[in-house]
C-alpha cells in the first residue's frame, strides 16, 4: 500500500486526537504505529490507552514544560533526539504509520529545523504513512504534504478559563 504525508495543523482542538484516531484505527487493520511525541513527557491519558496495543509505540521527547522564548539546551537536545528517532524510524522502515506529534511546533519553537521536517518527508518510505501534528505548519511543509487539515478554533471554553481536563485534552 502507497504511504501519504499528513498533516493536522492549526489553532483549534482536535490534531493529537485525529493522529491518534488514525494510530488507533491503523492498529486495529494490524499495522504497526509508532509515534515520536515532540514536547511532551508525562502521563498523559493517551500513553496508558495506547499502551494496550501491541502493534502502537509511542516515545516522548520534551521536558514536560511549554518552551517560551529561548528554547534551553535540554529542549534542543530532547528535539534533536526525538528527529533522529524519526530518521532511524523512516530508514529502518518496520512501521506502517510514523506520527511525528508536535513537529510544528518544534520548528516553531526552534528545537529542530524546517529543513529537518522537509528532509523527513524526502526519507519517508514509499509505503510509509507519516503524519505531521501540531499549529503553524510552515508553507513548505505544506506544499510537500498530500493531504493538510487545518484545525480553526471558532469557540473553545478554554477561554473561559477551564483548564484541560483529564480523558478530554489531556
Amino acid at each position: 500500500m502507497k504511504g501519504y504525508v499528513q498533516i493536522y495543523t492549526g489553532n483549534g482542538k482536535g490534531k493529537t486526537t485525529a493522529s491518534l484516531g488514525l494510530a488507533i484505527r491503523a492498529a486495529g487493520a494490524g499495522l504497526k504505529v509508532y509515534i515520536v511525541q515532540f514536547l511532551k513527557k508525562g502521563d498523559y491519558s493517551e500513553i496508558k490507552a495506547l499502551s494496550r496495543f501491541d502493534n502502537i509505540m509511542v516515545e516522548q521527547y520534551g521536558l514536560g514544560k511549554f518552551v517560551k522564548g529561548k528554547p534551553s539546551d535540554e529542549d534542543i537536545a530532547a528535539g534533536a533526539a526525538g528527529y533522529l528517532k524519526l530518521c532511524e524510524l523512516l530508514k529502518e522502515n518496520k512501521h506502517d504509520v510514523v506520527i511525528a506529534e508536535e513537529a510544528n511546533v518544534a520548528v516553531m519553537c526552534n528545537l529542530i529545523s524546517e529543513e529537518e521536517l522537509l528532509a523527513l518527508i524526502d526519507m519517508k518510505p514509499e509505503n510509509v504513512e507519516l503524519v505531521i501534528t501540531g499549529r503553524g505548519a510552515t508553507d513548505k511543509v505544506i506544499e510537500k504534504a498530500d493531504l493538510v487539515t487545518e484545525m480553526k478554533e471558532i469557540k473553545h471554553y478554554y477561554r473561559k478559563g477551564v483548564a484541560a481536563r483529564v480523558g478530554i485534552e489531556k
